[in-house]
């Protein structure tokens, strides 16, 4: 009512001012108003933020049916659709010079959804309404909480650097101290680090003790000018900055999803609101890599080269000491030229920030976002995961930030949901001591591979088999640079003495070999379970002679009697590898034992059970002996005799094993072909037996046959007969 008033009241001026020339003048003042009147109905958008653009100082709030009518507009709008610039900007200023009051200011900021990008003169403004001192505390702290929403979305930051020391000055208000820290933080760049500031800073935390969001702004102090900060900073430092965008998440992300094919596909953010973390299965929100895009633009003469602007390998040598890092870090992950250059120039302030943007978008959209099944959710979190995973092949390092996402969320995980990319992720994960590594990461674990399928059971075997060939990878590389301390990553000061890495592959080993045995009981001894479980043991059976690591540590028992006595002819052959490569790493640590004094040696225990296996292996293939005593598979005589099976100590050998049974026939047909009865005794008398185990390893079984040759002294190969006999084809 007031605005219809105010327009006819303006209508009502122009026509006084005009009528003295003569009706026909005031007939045209009267069509203009109506004009105005009618374009008014027609957007009444556009007129709300007319009639709010005119309300003065002091205007009466309480019952103003006016202003509350377009307010409820202007918000309706913007929680479906977003504001365009000029709107946030308009609002945003009647919001912090408080002229419709402070109550009006917190409802304001709070539908301040932007529907694309937010101008940085709003902003710049805004911070200059702090000084005046006129706005409450609730309304200081819930606009610097709207600029840490809209931050990624603010259309350049040249000017919000430049005063960059009048926001630093607000640190002293112990309220808004938090928020300030986080907004430094995202602004901050070499020049700004200053001798004054850093005492500042640390006058601060005297005052108010070590608190997470000022070591933070100091480990980002440090990194730019190490010589000024002289605190210690811990190199793995918690998330500082809490979640501060849950009063615009929901609205923020609807607003994007709606315009996800025009502007905001430029500008995508990732956001999470702290909501309860009730279910297993969750719906992932909003993850994207951003596009690259400049930090800030500016008319300064110094030269500077965009990330955006590369285009082959060639422009970023030639510019790499005039390359600008993006506004927004995680758009470094989908950019091979921007990861050559994060590997090239070793910038510790990337790494943190981008840890930070990792760490804050894995945070919030995996662990703290609502239940749902959306299958486009879990498409673009699979896509985001990836993204991430090959960045870390790239740089052959794992980020921090996605370390510490995988330990929170293996205790809500159900295993099946994006398996692949988690254990992917989780096979990239970097040495620590063994007691953390234990709780953190194998406890969890633990519990979903006993609940799930064998399926899932082979993946975690591959998974972690893929995570020891990293560790004894970067061990044999590190530890001829670096001699016994090695450090754990290139961007940090963690390391670890060579005491400390074997205890922490001892812990992983013995950890896989309670899986893999628990595991083949409870799926009777599945064929791909047992072959995952071989795969482990062909890289652990190696550790000393390739990877260089002094450890020999032999499979349970629950593990190679399973192997041994398997149906399928490949699990026994890995099993003739693994065995002819432990007595290869065993024979050569003894050699250098006796020919030089060592730090490491070789437990006596570990010869035992080589020995152990050993001598059972051979009783069973090679001596027709399984079973008896002395053996290594001992069985009691009586139900042996219960069993009722001929010859039951030969039941394991070359000929009658189970996994060989069908070459020894194949190879009987081929001897005696005109025999109606099958004798595969007569296969091991005399120089048939030589030609069967020569035709048995011309089948490719390599690993048995070094096996044999190693252990009997004896070499068989398929051009060849120990005797200078041909072997039988067929042809009688």
């Amino acid at each position: 009512m007031a605005g219809a008033s105010n327009l006819s009241g303006l209508a009502l001026e122009t026509s006084g001012e005009l009528q003295s020339p003569g009706s026909a003048s005031s007939n045209r003042s009267l069509r203009v108003a109506e004009n105005v009147r009618k374009k008014g109905e027609r957007n009444p958008f556009q007129f709300a933020l007319n009639y709010l653009s005119q309300v003065q100082e002091g205007t009466v709030v309480r019952g103003n049916d006016a202003l509350e009518r377009n307010l409820v507009l202007v918000e309706t709008i913007a929680l479906s659709q977003g504001l365009p610039p000029e709107a946030v900007s308009l609002l945003l200023d009647l919001a912090l010079s408080l002229r419709a009051g402070s109550v009006t200011c917190s409802r304001i900021l709070k539908f301040l959804i932007p529907a694309s990008v937010v101008p940085q003169e709003a902003i710049v403004r805004g911070m200059s309404w702090l000084c005046v001192g006129k706005m409450p505390l609730n309304a200081q702290v819930l606009f610097l909480r709207w600029v840490l929403t809209v931050f990624d979305l603010i259309d350049c930051k040249d000017h919000l650097r430049a005063v960059y020391g009048f926001i630093f000055s607000f640190l002293t208000e112990e309220n808004l101290c938090p928020f300030i820290c986080h907004l430094l933080y995202l602004l901050t760049m070499r020049e700004h680090v200053q001798p004054f500031r850093v005492r500042k800073l640390l006058e601060i935390q005297t005052r108010m003790g070590k608190q997470s969001f000022l070591m933070q702004l100091l480990a980002l102090y440090k990194v730019f000018r190490p010589e000024l900060v002289t605190l210690s900073v811990p190199s793995r430092l918690r998330t500082g900055f809490k979640n501060h965008n849950s009063t615009w998440k929901a609205a923020l992300s609807a607003v994007q999803r709606k315009n996800r094919t025009q502007m905001m596909a430029d500008h995508s953010l990732s956001l999470g609101v702290k909501g309860k973390p009730v279910s297993r299965k969750r719906k992932l929100d909003h993850l994207e890599v951003p596009p690259l895009s400049s930090s800030f633009y500016t008319n300064s003469k110094k030269t500077v080269f965009q990330l955006q602007e590369l285009r082959s390998f060639t422009e970023l040598l030639q510019n790499i000491h005039n390359i600008e890092l993006p506004a927004q870090m995680g758009s470094l992950l989908g950019c091979s030229l921007a990861l050559h250059y994060l590997d090239c120039v070793q910038d510790e302030s990337a790494f943190l920030r981008l840890n930070f943007w990792l760490g804050y978008s894995l945070q919030e959209e995996f662990l703290l976002c609502p239940v749902d099944g959306d299958s486009d959710s879990q498409t673009e979190a699979s896509r985001f995961l990836a993204t991430i995973l090959s960045s870390q092949q790239f740089l052959q390092e794992s980020f921090l930030s996605t370390e510490s996402f995988l330990y929170k969320f293996l205790s809500v995980w159900d295993g099946s949901l994006l398996r692949s990319q988690v254990l992917d992720l989780l096979s990239h994960v970097p040495l620590m001591p063994s007691h953390h590594i234990r709780m953190l990461l194998f406890e969890p674990l633990m519990q979903l591979y006993f609940t799930s399928s064998v399926f899932f059971k082979c993946s975690v075997l591959e998974c972690l088999n893929s995570m020891l060939l990293k560790w004894l990878t970067w061990h044999s590389i590190n530890a001829l640079e670096n001699g016994l301390d090695i450090s754990l990553n290139s961007n940090g000061t963690v390391t670890m003495t060579l005491s400390g890495f074997m205890d922490t592959v001892i812990e992983l080993v013995r950890f896989v070999g309670r899986l893999a045995a628990e595991g083949l009981r409870l799926e009777n001894c599945h064929v791909l379970l047992l072959s995952h479980t071989l795969a482990f043991y062909e890289t652990v059976c190696d550790m000393f002679v390739k990877y260089g690591l002094p450890l020999v540590i032999m499979p349970p028992a629950d593990v190679f009697y399973p192997a041994l006595l398997a149906t399928d002819s490949v699990s026994v052959d890995r099993l003739g590898y693994i065995m002819y490569r432990y007595r290869k790493n065993l024979t050569l640590a003894k050699k250098q034992g006796q020919q030089r004094e060592q730090t490491f040696h070789i437990s006596r225990v570990t010869y035992q059970e080589f020995n152990k296996h050993l001598v059972a292996m051979v009783s069973c293939l090679w001596n027709s002996k399984s079973f008896l005593s002395g053996t290594g598979i001992e069985v009691d005589e009586r139900q042996l005799i219960q069993s009722k099976v001929p010859d039951h100590w030969s039941s394991f050998d070359l000929v009658h094993h189970p996994a060989f049974f069908k070459y020894a026939l194949e190879f009987h047909q081929k001897c005696w072909p005109e025999r109606k009865r099958v004798d595969l005794a007569s296969i091991k008398v005399g120089k048939y037996w030589n030609w069967y185990v020569e035709f048995l390893f011309s089948q490719g079984f390599d690993g048995l046959n070094d096996f044999i040759k190693v252990n009997t002294g004896q070499s068989y190969s398929s051009s060849s007969s120990s005797q200078g006999d041909s072997q039988p084809t067929g042809q009688h």
